[in-house]
């Protein structure tokens, strides 16, 4: 039996709750901690978590003898310190998006994995969906041909109070905006199914949070090494939260939600439809079943089958770090108005949050900071 601890105890730490509560016959929350220990309490009440005991100290829930993984659902800046404890305390550890604040701060927690021999995976639960690993399927099938052009629409919406928390809205706590809390799962879906690009070029603003220093909206153009490009686009002003990727290959489009549309040319150049094409495809994305488990709980799956077995994990921190390069490049060309090549070299104003904090633009003053919402429950975004 694996014994879990969650450090912090806000929205999403109960979906981690949720996760680990489908599989409780290989694993229990045996520890909970908060800053605010009321948080936690009520948590440990809400999930019926009668076993737990709920810590103020992390270094205290993390040392239990009977603890032997560790969630991670704190704000980014306090990412490195704690999963580098856990590491070197012998836990294996699950880290909630992003990774760190920083490649130098997610160079740390990888050599402190390496030393400790147990296992990070940062959470893209996107990528445990069924209708995505069908995805992947027909892109690594290559029937759609190879893949000229693809652009990932990471569209949300939030209200001028989200930035109230205390936390949000700072580089210096949330490392960011837009870009990378909410398009870091489309980020990490395009390093997934295409690679990591070349270069990026990349702009950034603030268009209606006043409350943030961070941006709300950004988009980029990536080159790859093949001639191909891609579009991210990253928004908190989209009614409707519509997420999409499309990827045109030389035979077909396909895309994420599902659609596949293929096209011939006549005499005259001009499209036709190619139905046997958009078959073929369609039958390599149906061939796939669906997954057992999705999300989260998939994902809290494949990490307790490598901690039980060495099973191989679909994103380790290295997946997580290779996301991080990509939005740091991003904010790196916005901030400049230049290509930036990867990779991101350790002596760059970009490799250190130390020094990208002072070369980032606050956009707007922070002037309003709350300790906790009352409402506790999130929205994910749209499955399509």
């Amino acid at each position: 039996m694996v014994g879990v601890a969650i450090l912090g105890t806000g929205a999403i730490a109960r979906i981690h709750a949720d996760g680990y509560k489908a599989f409780d016959q290989r694993c229990e929350i045996r520890a909970l901690c908060d800053v605010y220990p009321e948080k936690a309490e009520a948590l440990a009440k809400e999930k019926a978590l009668s076993k737990v005991s709920c810590f103020e100290d992390y270094k205290s829930a993390v040392s239990q003898s009977d603890i032997d993984l560790v969630s991670i659902c704190l704000p980014p800046s306090a990412h490195a310190e704690t999963a580098v404890y856990a590491l070197q305390a012998g836990k294996h550890v699950l880290l909630e998006k992003p990774m760190a604040r920083s490649l130098e701060e997610c160079d740390r927690i990888l050599e402190a994995a390496a030393i400790s021999g147990k296992n990070v995976s940062v959470v893209s639960q996107n990528r445990f969906q069924t209708p995505m690993m069908r995805l992947k399927q027909v892109i690594d099938s290559h029937e759609a041909g190879k893949i000229l052009h693809a652009a990932a629409n990471s569209y949300w919406w939030r209200g001028q109070n989200y930035y109230d928390l205390w936390w949000r809205g700072t580089w210096e706590k949330e490392s960011g905006g837009c870009t990378i809390n909410h398009a870091v799962h489309h980020a990490d879906l395009l390093l997934w199914l295409l690679g990591m690009p070349e270069s990026v070029s990349a702009f950034f603003t603030n268009l209606n949070h006043h409350n943030s220093e961070t941006e709300d909206f950004s988009t980029s153009i990536l080159r790859y090494a093949d001639g191909s490009v891609a579009q991210l686009t990253a928004s908190l002003v989209h009614h409707g939260e519509d997420q999409e990727l499309i990827f045109q290959g030389e035979k077909a489009r396909i895309s994420f939600p599902w659609r596949v549309a293929a096209s011939v040319a006549l005499e005259n150049g001009f499209p036709e439809r190619d139905e046997n094409t958009e078959a073929r495809i369609d039958a390599v994305y149906q061939s796939m079943n669906p997954l057992q488990y999705e999300g989260h709980a998939a994902q809290i799956e494949n990490l307790l089958s490598a901690v039980e077995t060495g099973e191989e994990l679909l994103v380790d921190g290295n997946a997580g770090r290779r996301t991080l390069e990509l939005i740091f490049g991003i904010y790196k060309s916005a901030q400049s108005g230049d290509r930036v090549q990867f990779p991101i070299a350790s002596d760059d104003p970009f490799y250190k949050a130390e020094t990208m904090l002072t070369l980032l633009p606050r956009f707007h003053e922070k002037t309003m900071s709350k300790d906790n919402f009352s409402t506790t429950s999130i929205s994910l975004g749209r499955k399509g």
